[in-house]
Parts: structure tokens; C-alpha cells; sequence
């Protein structure tokens, strides 16, 4: 037997949240190798990024009451500046709700550039915070919904369009319910 046992598995981690903190999980295919609670995770979270968690959470679990939330303050770097990149990620935040889509012509136009379609690729393919920043609601003028996390993620953009127009759906057939 040899001094020290070294793994040469392949690890996987998930973060779980729990009402005692997170707890990180680390295993491979064969099973678990750790489950250690991040003592002080609680505590440490700053208001904004709990906001985020909250409006993650609702997007998920009940999308239709997602307006009823502030979006989360979004402080990336990108964002502070005076670049067109971040102008296009604003106007998509801003103008292209739940259920919305827009084709990359449209996102161009609604920035005042409309001949910059390839630049708006370009920031759709460069946001470093989908789901708040909804780049999966941008599309081909050909209605195609095109690649999302550089075509891995196409299956994920469809499920995510998917979703918000069930709950588009759903807040319709409420409102529309008599009283």
C-alpha cells in the first residue's frame, strides 16, 4: 500500500442552499468525496446579491410574478462603461421584458445603430450575466432562435423561452378571470 492515496477522479461541485448555509457537495461518477458546510455563507451575503438569489428564485418557481421584484442592481464592470456593448445590454434589460423577443436587427435599431447587428452579436455573445441581462430573448430575423452560450447552450434558450411564454400565458388566464 502506498503512503498516500491521491484521487484522480474527476470531481464535480455543487453548491446547495439550506436553512443552515450552503453546503458544498464535491463527487464523481462513482459517488460523494465531501459535503462540507460553508460556515458564515449566511451571514455573508451582501443585500444585493440575496436580491439576485430571490429574483433567480422567482424567475424559476413563479416567473408570471416576476415584475413584481426589482431587478437586481447589476455592477459588472462592463456595465459602468460608455461603450456600446454596454448600451446594448441596457436596452435589452430595459426594453425587452418577460415573453419579449427581439431580433438582432430590432436590438440594433433600438440602440439608434441600426446597421450594428454583428456588434449586437457580439454583446449578446459577451454578457457575463444571462438571465438578468435576457440575452436568450434575442433572435434571428428569421424567427431561428440562433446559438446561446456559443451554441451549447441552444437547448437551454429554447427551455428558457419556453418557460417565460408558459408564464406569460399563465398571467393572461388569471387576469382574465372574472372576479
Amino acid at each position: 500500500m502506498s503512503k498516500s492515496s491521491v484521487c484522480v477522479c474527476a470531481l464535480s461541485t455543487v453548491t446547495l442552499c439550506s436553512p443552515v448555509g450552503e453546503i458544498l457537495l464535491r463527487g464523481c461518477e462513482k459517488g460523494i468525496h465531501t459535503v462540507d458546510i460553508q460556515l458564515g455563507t449566511n451571514s455573508e451575503k451582501s443585500h444585493e446579491l440575496q436580491s439576485c438569489v430571490d429574483w433567480l428564485r422567482c424567475y424559476f418557481m413563479k416567473p408570471e410574478s416576476i415584475d413584481t421584484l426589482p431587478l437586481p442592481a447589476i455592477h459588472h464592470p462592463l456595465m459602468q462603461r460608455d461603450s456600446f456593448q454596454a448600451h446594448v445590454l441596457r436596452t435589452l434589460v430595459n426594453q425587452v421584458g418577460l415573453g419579449m423577443t427581439v431580433s438582432y436587427k430590432q436590438l440594433a435599431q433600438m440602440t439608434g445603430n441600426p446597421k450594428a447587428v454583428r456588434a449586437v452579436g457580439s454583446a449578446m455573445k459577451q454578457n457575463p450575466m444571462p438571465l438578468i441581462v435576457p440575452c436568450h430573448r434575442v433572435l434571428r430575423s428569421s424567427g431561428h432562435t440562433g446559438s446561446y452560450m456559443g451554441g451549447k447552450g441552444d437547448d437551454i434558450k429554447v427551455w428558457l423561452l419556453t418557460h417565460e411564454k408558459k408564464a406569460i400565458e399563465l398571467r393572461e388566464s388569471v387576469s382574465q378571470k372574472p372576479v
